[in-house]
């Protein structure tokens, strides 16, 4: 297994962009997904800076995370009214969104988008789900106009839920990008069972760990890599054994917490660990 290393960067403003993809390139990552929650910076300067950056960096996007305005609750209690395309009350604004995401990333040379869909309803009859699944298929077939993959990131919905829910959008541009905390996060599965389930349907993949929650309200908490629930080395076993070849990409959210300096150790904690990880793999084979 030789998966290349990259890094998720979070925009927030335009001048993230050159700092943030500066930085990348500094901690050694020659590959990189965006994300961000500003639909404003979908402009065509915007993606010229991209351009430039990731040519004079060596950088390649290998995904943009596409997230939209408005208050989301991370929790149980306020999660399901106010996370992703689920809601009614913001569904219609959200799709539009996506669909600026896809523009955008066509003309940054990225081929699949992912976005967090919700608290997908587990009941095929509710009628938050009926409605749902046109909506996310009229995004995948505009993704598939753009040569691109509309693509899940997981979490709030469990693994059985996310496939019907593939399956029923019936479109061959719909795939997976997996992040192995947040299940554990969302207390919705391991992260062991998520491949063998989603496997076919992985277009990415986030590198972090997470434990389990500890109450019916709020989600786990996040923690280094190789100490939580993750369980991290059958994790990536599990991924090579659906032959994922496309990136492990680090995101580390810790740094709300600790502060950008020890965000950057556990950056390079992380990234030391998926190499001790293909050594021992390299070294067997």
């Amino acid at each position: 297994m030789k998966n290349e290393i990259g890094l998720l960067i979070k925009l927030s403003t335009a001048n993230d962009i050159n700092r943030k993809l500066k930085q990348a390139h500094e901690l050694g990552f020659t590959s990189c997904q965006i994300s961000t929650y500003k639909p404003e910076l979908y402009t065509y300067r915007n993606a010229d800076i991209i351009n430039e950056c990731c040519k004079a960096f060596n950088i390649k996007i290998s995904l943009l995370w596409a997230g939209w305005p408005g208050k989301c609750k991370w929790n149980f209690v306020g999660g399901p009214s106010t996370i992703g395309l689920v809601p009614l009350e913001v569904r219609k604004e959200r799709a539009a969104i996506m669909k600026e995401a896809s523009d955008f990333a066509s003309l940054i040379d990225v081929d699949r988008i992912a976005t967090h869909a919700g608290f997908i309803p587990e009941d095929m009859n509710d009628p938050l789900y009926v409605s749902l699944i046109p909506v996310l298929r009229n995004c995948a077939d505009y993704c598939r106009r753009n040569g691109q993959f509309f693509c899940f990131e997981t979490g709030q919905e469990t693994p059985v839920t996310l496939l019907r829910t593939i399956q029923d959008i019936d479109m061959e541009n719909v795939g997976v990008n997996l992040d192995p905390a947040n299940l554990v996060m969302y207390g919705k599965s391991n992260a062991v069972d998520a491949v063998r389930i989603l496997g076919k349907y992985i277009k990415g993949v986030h590198i972090k760990d997470g434990r389990y929650p500890t109450n019916g309200r709020d989600l786990g908490i996040e923690v280094p890599i190789g100490v939580g629930d993750v369980d991290m080395t059958r994790f990536l076993k599990a991924l090579e054994n659906v032959g994922y070849k496309d990136p492990l990409t680090i995101e580390i959210e810790l740094d709300r917490r600790v502060g950008k300096e020890n965000s950057d150790s556990a950056i390079r904690f992380a990234v030391e660990y998926l190499r001790s990880y293909q050594c021992r793999k390299n070294k067997k084979n």
